[in-house]
C-alpha cells in the first residue's frame, strides 16, 4: 500500500476532515501509543497503520481494502 492509498482509504472511511484529526489523535496501542501520523513518519508501512486504525475503530474487515477504484484507460 502506498501512502496515497492510505489517505484515500482514510478519507473514504472517515471523511476528508475527520480522517486528518483521527490520524493525529488516535493512539494506536499496536505502535506504543503513536498516532497514525507519527507511525507513518517513523517508517511504519502504511498498510500496517491502516489496519491498526481499522482495528482500533472497529471498521468491518470487508471494508479494509478501501473503495473500488476505476481503472483509467
Amino acid at each position: 500500500m502506498r501512502l496515497s492509498d492510505f489517505w484515500r482509504n482514510m478519507d473514504h472511511e472517515f471523511g476528508p476532515r475527520y480522517s486528518r484529526v483521527l490520524a493525529d489523535t488516535l493512539a494506536l496501542s499496536e505502535f506504543n501509543s503513536l498516532n497514525a501520523t507519527e507511525a507513518l513518519d517513523r517508517g511504519v508501512p502504511p498498510r500496517d497503520v491502516w489496519q491498526a486504525v481499522c482495528r482500533a475503530q472497529d471498521v468491518p474487515p470487508e471494508r479494509w481494502l478501501g473503495p473500488d477504484i476505476e481503472i483509467k484507460e
